[in-house]
């Protein structure tokens, strides 16, 4: 399974470093508590490491979830989160089923650093009572309880919290510029936890006892009268378990050669993992990008590196128990705090807010949706607005210009004759997508055409048409009709004639005999019709051309 299992071992106990402080965190965030945290990066690691459709994903609890999962268990309870994470593994696997991987590459890059930015955002803001040292405050929305958190702060301050929060915040950041490949998040969280021991830093809250070794699998918390009610936060779940997955084997794809990984066999590993983890107490899991980055930075080449990482971290929870209990809460929340500043890329949100007014307003639109509701919905509001500015972009390539027909006319006449034909014919190109974004522009301006007696559309440029363009162009065409004006169409694709057949517009033009295959035929039939019509003189010398051409 590994071309250089010695090299995936070493990668893999890195990442148990970099994920032993996160694991403990984001179990403290979620409100289950860090032997949550440590279940899930065991279990959930294990087996979306086995299942999953990326040699070098490393699954877990991350803060992205950690963010979905506050509200829920204010209003549900321990119990409630674990169901939910039941419900998002069966969810998960369904969509795994259905093949709905691959359209996860179809969000813009736009949302995607919106979402990221909202999500550090909020997991900043989510350690402010951790690192002030105050119990977290009632409530379920990030800003409201970071207020009453500073609140309780100024009453009674606790600022050997607050030191040791920053201490290891700040060893975090400035260590990963000077030494990027040494794990200076365990090497903080060390040095916090012994100078709260040696100075005997009561303030300083410790983690608490912790189960030494997984609880065995039970589903004690299942509670089936609930599953209606949990419904919604368990699409929520798997909705995001999906796309930060997703993202996260984007991430690793890029940054090696060789590697690619399949969607939706992504998505049924981590459907097994939720569905697992809730069985031993943990918080619905996802791949995890910084555990994932550090993987492949340190040289993994296949899943044996992620097996590892899970079977140390197994380790330190049966062996290590007691001296993780001693870890201050702090210490956990400078480390969050740190995390949360890294994932911040200024580069690539700056190069994304000057590429276009779009891009700026789709970022900042996702970002403060995060912030203010929740991942799910600012998700959806950021690919509502990005598919409408989209729309809107596209409607405007959208074109209808009148063009010279001349060139097209068979045979050659004179000046008389041109200028005879130019007094009753007009010619338009439409160019470009004719569908709803756009299609009632196009029926205004073709209204619009002046005192003439043919009109002859020319839609060979025409790139695609749905319904509302065939019934806008329909309304045109009749419009024009009762005007006293016939209508002549040329080189209508195949692939848009299903569109004008179901709305009737084939149809009428075809019993008006007024579709032609060519602009040059469509030329034919107006100079025919106005003949017909008693306002051309006898055929000309056009007339032999013309014959010749209905033979």
């Amino acid at each position: 399974m590994a071309r250089n299992p010695r090299r995936d071992l070493l990668a893999g106990l890195t990442v148990a470093i970099v994920a032993l402080p996160l694991a403990l965190g984001f179990g403290v965030s979620s409100g289950l508590g860090a032997e949550a945290g440590l279940a899930t990066a065991v279990v959930a690691g294990a087996l979306a490491a086995l299942f999953g459709g990326s040699n070098l994903q490393v699954s877990g609890p991350t803060g992205a979830m950690t963010v979905v999962l506050v509200p829920i268990v204010a209003q549900y309870g321990p119990g409630g989160v674990l169901t939910v994470g039941l419900m998002a593994g069966v969810l998960l696997i369904v969509l795994a089923l259905l093949k709905a991987g691959q359209y996860m590459r179809y969000i813009p890059a736009p949302v995607v650093e919106g979402f990221t930015l909202g999500i550090a955002c909020v997991i900043g803001l989510q350690q402010i009572p951790g690192a002030l040292g105050v119990p977290k405050p009632e409530g379920d929305k990030v800003l409201v309880v970071t207020w009453r958190a500073i609140e309780e702060f100024t009453k009674a301050p606790n600022w050997t919290a607050v030191a040791l929060a920053a201490g290891v915040a700040a060893m975090m950041l400035l260590g990963a510029r000077w030494r990027p490949v040494v794990p200076f998040s365990i090497v903080a969280v060390i040095a916090a936890t012994v100078a709260a021991q040696l100075f005997h830093l009561d303030k300083a809250v410790p983690i608490g006892d912790l189960p030494s070794g997984l609880p065995a699998p039970s589903l004690g918390f299942l509670d089936l009268s609930a599953l209606g009610s949990l419904l919604a936060p368990a699409v929520a779940v798997a909705a995001l378990a999906a796309l930060e997955s997703l993202l996260s084997a984007t991430v690793a794809d890029g940054m090696t050669v060789g590697q690619k990984h399949d969607p939706d066999k992504e998505l049924f590993g981590q459907g097994i993992a939720n569905l697992a983890a809730p069985l031993f107490g943990g918080v619905p899991a996802t791949a995890a990008i910084a555990r994932t980055a550090v993987n492949v930075r340190t040289g993994a080449g296949s899943r044996l590196a992620a097996l590892t990482h899970a079977a140390v971290l197994a380790v330190i929870v049966f062996a290590a128990a007691p001296l993780v209990s001693r870890i201050p809460l702090a210490a956990l929340a400078g480390v969050l705090i740190a995390t949360a500043i890294r994932m911040v890329e200024v580069g690539a949100l700056r190069a994304m807010a000057r590429a276009t007014r779009s891009d700026a307003v789709v970022l900042i639109l996702t970002a403060a949706a995060t912030l203010a509701l929740d991942l799910v919905y600012a998700v959806i509001i950021g690919l509502v607005v990005a598919g409408a500015l989209a729309l809107r972009a596209v409607a405007r390539q959208a074109r209808i210009d009148e063009v010279d027909f001349r060139p097209d006319l068979p045979g050659e006449h004179s000046e008389e004759e041109h200028a005879l034909l130019a007094e009753h014919i007009v010619a338009y190109r439409i160019d470009g997508p004719l569908f709803f974004a756009g299609a009632h522009r196009f029926l205004l301006e073709l209204s619009e055409v002046g005192d003439v007696r043919v009109v002859i559309l020319r839609m060979s440029r025409v790139s695609t048409m749905d319904a509302t363009g065939a019934l806008v162009l329909k309304d045109a065409v009749e419009k024009l009709n009762r005007r006293g004006i016939a209508v002549m169409t040329s080189g209508i694709r195949p692939g848009q004639r299903q569109a004008l057949d179901s709305v009737g517009a084939l149809g009428l033009l075809q019993r008006q005999g007024r579709e032609y295959a060519s602009t040059p035929e469509a030329i034919a039939g107006a100079r025919a019709h106005l003949e017909k019509a008693g306002l051309l003189p006898a055929p000309g010398r056009i007339a032999p051309v013309i014959e010749k051409a209905f033979r």
